[in-house]
């Protein structure tokens, strides 16, 4: 993702919309804990609900650096806040497997796909930032490989199928087509192609959901 001078108002809006999802997975690691009773489970995810904090005001900051003056709603905004709607019907109905699905291995995957290039854009450029981008990276990808190791156990386990791990991530891959739709023009203006970001992200999810 090659960046303009002039684009900076633009990175903040597809910033705002990563900062929504870290908001949401913040939120939903927090919720997480109080619906399972694996002690080591429930330190990785306090620790995931930190970091996804953490995260949610580097990019806050971010947006007020390149954009003083305020930027207009992430084109985002109402595929993530359906998405949230999803994962908190989970939670109440302390559906964990599907939290992890939804939130470990969609939402995160989908992040680490984003994160990853628009890393590869900053690299091109020589824009620095190298320590922060490694931290944030390396601990999405943490956040992603737990949900996806919790879930093959699940699976191992018998209590769950792939097939009924399809079914239940069905709408929530739906939400994240929404979500590539609605950030077309916005990737558009950087010469991007958000049908890349879109089949990346599917090669990089499990076999057994895609």
């Amino acid at each position: 993702m090659l960046v303009l001078p002039d684009q900076s108002r633009q990175i903040a809006r597809l910033f705002s919309f990563l900062m929504l999802g870290e908001r949401l997975a913040h939120d939903c690691a927090a919720q997480q804990e109080a619906i399972t009773s694996d002690a080591s489970v429930r330190r990785f995810l306090s620790a995931q609900a930190r970091q996804e904090g953490f995260h949610a005001q580097v990019f806050q900051k971010a947006i007020i650096w390149l954009a003083p003056r305020g930027i207009n709603r992430s084109p985002g905004f109402a595929p993530i806040e359906h998405y949230r709607k999803l994962i908190q019907d989970a939670i109440r109905r302390e559906d964990f497997t599907e939290t992890l699905l939804a939130q470990q291995v969609i939402l995160e995957g989908l992040g680490v796909v984003i994160l990853n290039r628009i890393s590869m854009g900053i690299d091109r450029r020589g824009l620095g930032f190298n320590r922060i981008r490694r931290l944030l990276m390396n601990q999405e990808h943490a956040h992603y490989q737990f949900g996806l190791r919790q879930l093959e156990q699940i699976l191992a386990s018998g209590d769950a199928s792939a097939g009924m791990l399809q079914q239940r991530g069905r709408e929530y891959l739906g939400l994240t087509d929404v979500m590539f739709d609605a950030l077309a023009d916005l990737f558009d203006s950087f010469n991007e192609d958000s049908a890349v970001y879109r089949s990346e992200h599917r090669r990089h999810l499990p076999q057994w959901l895609t």
